[in-house]
């Protein structure tokens, strides 16, 4: 399964990478592929290195004006290089059955959050999860059940957004997204 991982390009918490690497060792040896928006610094460079580090499959998707920046991750297994952050997105996308967020800024939220309402209307089938690492998007949770309780978004539509604390927790997520 191609399993894509949003995530931050600056460095965050040592735990927050450790977690990262870990889901990275993971997608690995279970032989799934890391789809990521191409990077090789902060929680996008932990996730990638763990992975190819592990001998898995990388496939990063990332604009031309980060590549001319130099912070494109060359020692991956493909990189898409694309024009705009929308065209990554959809790439993104695209390419991937599952979806991860993991700690990150508005760009991950950004990013995620397209993938949520994706979901919602069957543009994908895919499954959106958040890392919930130390709490980290507890605020949005929140604000996702607070969406139910006013009628912004339906009972069904919140059961397909999964907030997770757990490497474990994902891996049945997972696991139960490929047997049905």
């Amino acid at each position: 399964m191609n399993i894509a991982v949003y995530c931050a390009a600056s460095q965050s918490s040592l735990s927050f990478a450790e977690k990262t690497e870990e889901l990275g060792l993971w997608i690995a040896n279970m032989n799934h592929t890391l789809v990521y928006g191409g990077g090789n610094t902060g929680l996008m460079g932990v996730i990638a290195t763990s992975v190819m580090n592990a001998g898995g499959q990388v496939i990063g998707v990332m604009p031309q004006f980060f590549v001319e920046r130099e912070i494109a991750k060359k020692d991956i297994t493909k990189l898409h290089i694309v024009e705009t952050m929308s065209e990554r997105k959809n790439k993104m996308i695209e390419l991937s059955e599952a979806y991860i967020a993991l700690p990150g800024g508005p760009g991950t939220l950004e990013e995620i959050a397209e993938v949520v309402s994706w979901v919602r209307v069957g543009q994908t089938n895919g499954i959106c999860i958040f890392y919930n690492m130390e709490g980290y998007y507890d605020h949005l949770e929140s604000f996702f059940n607070h969406m139910v309780t006013t009628n912004l978004l339906s009972k069904e539509d919140r059961k397909q957004i999964y907030f997770v604390k757990s490497l474990e927790e994902i891996e049945k997520l997972i696991e139960n997204y490929e047997k049905r």
